[in-house]
This record gives C-alpha cells, sequence and structure tokens, in this order.
C-alpha cells in the first residue's frame, strides 16, 4: 500500500447507484463538476505564493503529484483545456520545489527542499507518478524538457531494482531509499511498466522496453494471485495480500500498453480478465471504502482499456462512484470532499478532479 489510510464514515457509505446514460447532457453536467472540484482544490488547498499545496506547511511530493495529475487532467479536457493552460505550468515549475539535484542519481524527494523545507527519503512511486503525467504532458505540447525529466526519473527507477538475488522472490523495485525498506511493491513496479512503455513509444529505445519488461515479470510472478495483484514482499519472503484498486488499475494499464506496443494479443486478454476480476472484486460498497485517490488511478486505466475495447461496465463503474461522491461526501457550501482519510484533503480533492475530468473526456495516454 502507498501509505497507511483509514476510512472515514463518509467512506463506508455502501448505497447502490445506478448510473445513468452516457447523453450529452451528461457529459456537460460531469464537466461543470469537473471544474467546480478542481476550483475547490484551488480555492481551500493552494498556496499560490509558493506554487504549492497546503501540509505541514507544505504537501508532501505524493500529494502534489496527484494534484499535478488533477492539473493536467483539467489541461487535456476538449475544447476547455487551453484555459488551464497556465495553472499546468505552475505546477511543473513547482515540481522544483521537490527536486534534490544532490542524490545519484536525482530525483524528486518525499518533501519540499530547501529553502523552503529540508527534503526526505525519495520513493520510487512518486517519482514514476510524476513521469507518467510530464510524459502525459509532453504528448500534448511535445515540450522536450518534460520528456528528458520523464526519461531521468526512469533512470532514477532502474536504480531502485534490488540486485539481490538471496531475496525472496529476486529483483522489483524497492519501495523507497529508506534505510529500513525491506518492501517491493505492486505499486513500485507497475506503474514503472507504464512509464518505460510510454517512453519506449515515443523513442522507439529498447532499453525501456527491456526494462518494462523485467518490472513486470517480476510483479506477475510475484504478486499475482487468484487473478488480481497483492501490495507487496519483503525480502524474506512475508506477502502483504492486501488488495488495493490502484494495484489492479496499474496492472490494466501495463497490459494494455504492452499489447499496443508488441501486438501480441494475450497482453490485451489479460487487460480484459484483470478489469473483470476487479470489478467483481471491487462492489461499489468495497469500492466506495477504497481511499479515492487510489479509485482515481484505477478508473484512469479502465479508461484507457475502455479506449480500445469498450465495455459499458467500464463507464458504469465510474460514473456510479462519482455521482455517489457528489450526492454522499461532497460539502456543497465548499465542493471539498472530506472523505477523512489520512493522505488528506489535498490527495481527496485532486482524485475527484480527475474522476470527474476522465469522465468529461480528459484526454489519457491509452
Amino acid at each position: 500500500m502507498r501509505r497507511l489510510l483509514l476510512t472515514g464514515a463518509a467512506a463506508t457509505c455502501a448505497l447502490a447507484a445506478a448510473a445513468p446514460a452516457f447523453a450529452a447532457s451528461v457529459d456537460k453536467q460531469t464537466l461543470k463538476r469537473a471544474t467546480s472540484t478542481y476550483a475547490a482544490l484551488q480555492k481551500y488547498l493552494y498556496l499560490p505564493k509558493q506554487g504549492l499545496y497546503r501540509g505541514s506547511p507544505y504537501s508532501h511530493v505524493w500529494p502534489f503529484s496527484q494534484a499535478l495529475a488533477a492539473t493536467i487532467s483539467m489541461g487535456s479536457l476538449p475544447k476547455v483545456g487551453i484555459h488551464y493552460g497556465k495553472d499546468v505550468k505552475a505546477r511543473i515549475k513547482a515540481l522544483n520545489s521537490y527536486w534534490d539535484a544532490t542524490k545519484q542519481p536525482p530525483g524528486y524527494d518525499g518533501d519540499v527542499v530547501a529553502p523552503l523545507g529540508n527534503g526526505g527519503t525519495i520513493s520510487y512511486d512518486d517519482n514514476e507518478w510524476i513521469g507518467l503525467e510530464l510524459v502525459r504532458r509532453y504528448q500534448r505540447s511535445h515540450d522536450a524538457g518534460l520528456l528528458a525529466r520523464a526519461q531521468q526519473l526512469f533512470t532514477l527507477v532502474v536504480f531502485g531494482w534490488d540486485n539481490d538475488t538471496t531475496h525472496a522472490c529476486p529483483g522489483g523495485i524497492v519501495f523507497s531509499q529508506a534505510p529500513d525498506n525491506v518492501d517491493r511493491n505492486t505499486v513500485s513496479n507497475a506503474p514503472g511498466v507504464e512509464l518505460g512503455l510510454r517512453l519506449y513509444e515515443i523513442t522507439g529505445t529498447s532499453y525501456y522496453l527491456d526494462w518494462a519488461k523485467r518490472m513486470y515479470d517480476w510483479v506477475n510472478g510475484c504478486l499475482f494471485v487468484n487473478g488480481l495483484f497483492e501490495d507487496h514482499i519483503t525480502f524474506d519472503g512475508q506477502i502483504d495480500q492486501t488488495i488495493w484498486s490502484y494495484n489492479q488499475g496499474t496492472t490494466i494499464g501495463s497490459n494494455v500498453l504492452l499489447w499496443k506496443v508488441t501486438g501480441h494479443r494475450g497482453y490485451l486478454a489479460r487487460a480484459k480478465a484483470g478489469a473483470a476480476a476487479a470489478l467483481a472484486f471491487f462492489t461499489p460498497a468495497k469500492l466506495r471504502r477504497q481511499p479515492p485517490y487510489f479509485v482515481a488511478i484505477f478508473f484512469d486505466n479502465l479508461l484507457i482499456l475502455d479506449a480500445v475495447r469498450p465495455d459499458p461496465n467500464y463507464r458504469a463503474a465510474i460514473q456510479s462512484y462519482a455521482s455517489w461522491a457528489w450526492r454522499k461526501v461532497r460539502v456543497k457550501k465548499t465542493g471539498i470532499f472530506p472523505f477523512h482519510t489520512d493522505g488528506g484533503q489535498v490527495l481527496e480533492q485532486a482524485a475527484m478532479a480527475r474522476i470527474y475530468a476522465a469522465l468529461a473526456g480528459a484526454a489519457l495516454i491509452g
């Protein structure tokens, strides 16, 4: 799991919600929900002077990465996305507040660096999330600097490969550079697969494909059980069997991208089987007990699959969750979604902005 979380009463509500028909009016309504949710994120949680989000005093890089994703989603909306161009540039510029050039290889620290903070431990998934969003923006802007930084982050990810063959299930990207870390996670490997494959699509460089396949084989060989992906394995072989929604999403996306770059239909079949298994496991009630920021990542990857093999069940699940959250979690006066996870409001609000933007047609990388 990315971080230990405690869900509150709002997240445990299990009311069933029927998915509405996908008419043009629904798209307009969802667009309004995306814009108002993002506006609340900026009004209540953004610190314009520093370009950062609220925390202690600033958010960790993990929430910032998801606010970055929400902003890029808004900037990827059809017709209106252009109006968020300045915001996207501001988020990308503010990444410098986490960049630690003193580490080799360099990367984004867990907390803001000097002069605003003291930096922190590098976690590989944080850097993968950021790399994925930089690639996503590169595909829209063709800014060579974004691509170069994403490539730099993939170098960091590869550096995190565990080369100790005495460890249980040898290999895999470790969770973080913390001295006491003993975990290799689905979340530190599957997003790395996606980043490598997207870089391969752009550059054609086999290095990215080869490493993506290596990470893919490891996570499928070590954490895949009964159609779903468990959370992590320690160096001595203990497995956290928790099933989290975002782990299912990134592995679905990995299979779609592997199918695209290799043409092997078996990967697409695995993506579809993974989506079916995840939707069967995550009933509406179970999904509402997941952290919303995990759910947002899961949904983005479902839509990547839906773009190549449409299935009405995918959008129905997303719309059901989005409608429930709007009715039952959102505070009408502020537009804030207080799920009461210990991930904090920045993560929660950014997640909902992502979900509404995705339903409104924000361009994803497929």
